[in-house]
């Protein structure tokens, strides 16, 4: 994760990466293929974005073979399950996953600018089935 972009251009290493890894309040998917890993994502599923896929990244080598959007689609069924929001970040200058992001039905709802890196802006993105009120509460 911490060689290839977004995570070059807003300086974020390996340890980082590992904390987010690590932190029992998340949750980690593994892509595999075949035996071999390519990818992962990490939801947090505590906090005000509840629901909220806080990192996703496939391997080099696997990129551009639907692994992504395979990851998003389980993580989608897993949030769905309880809340009605999805919500993720994309950095302004990551193109690619944000084009994907929108294919997948997701809308901007808002911008940090500034947020991790000067010069770029986080994107708040959300897809949803409804407002928490509305939703299957005895899910929550």
């Amino acid at each position: 994760m911490a060689t290839s972009e977004p995570w070059i251009t807003l300086k974020r290493n390996f340890e980082q990466g590992l904390l987010l890894l690590q932190d029992p309040e998340n949750t980690v998917f593994i892509a595999l293929e075949g035996k071999e890993f390519a990818g992962f994502a990490i939801v947090k599923m505590t906090g005000v974005l509840k629901g909220y896929l806080q990192t996703i990244g496939v391997a080099a080598n696997k990129r551009s073979k639907g692994i992504g959007k395979l990851l998003i689609e389980k993580v989608e069924d897993f949030i769905f399950e309880k809340y009605p929001n999805v919500f993720l970040c994309v950095s302004s200058f990551n193109l690619r996953a944000a084009e994907l992001y929108y294919d997948l039905g997701y809308s901007k709802v808002g911008e940090l600018k500034d947020f991790i890196e000067n010069g770029h802006s986080e994107l708040i993105l959300r897809k949803s089935k409804g407002c928490l009120n509305n939703y299957n509460t005895n899910k929550l």
